[in-house]
C-alpha cells in the first residue's frame, strides 16, 4: 500500500476553493496558497515565522492541479 503525504489539497470545488485535509481530517477550504500555509501552521507543521515548502511532495499531495491551480469562482 502506498503512503500518502500527511496533507492533501483536493481538486477545486465549483466555488473555486480547495478542501484541505491533514492526516485525514478536514481543516478547511483554501482559496489560495496563503490559506494552505495557514492551515499547516495551525496544524503544527511549522512556526508562524517559518516558510512552508508547499511544493514538497513528502508533505503535500496536490490533487486536481498543482499549487498554482486556483480557478476563479463563477460570477
Amino acid at each position: 500500500m502506498t503512503e500518502h503525504p500527511p496533507v492533501i489539497v483536493h481538486p477545486p470545488t465549483p466555488s473555486g476553493g480547495r478542501r484541505v485535509t491533514v492526516r485525514g481530517q478536514i481543516v478547511g477550504l483554501a482559496h489560495g496558497r496563503g490559506d494552505v500555509a495557514e492551515f499547516l501552521r495551525r496544524a503544527g507543521f511549522c512556526e508562524p515565522s517559518d516558510d512552508i515548502a508547499l511544493d514538497d511532495p513528502r508533505l503535500i499531495e496536490w490533487r486536481g492541479g498543482d499549487l498554482d491551480a486556483w480557478p476563479m469562482p463563477p460570477a
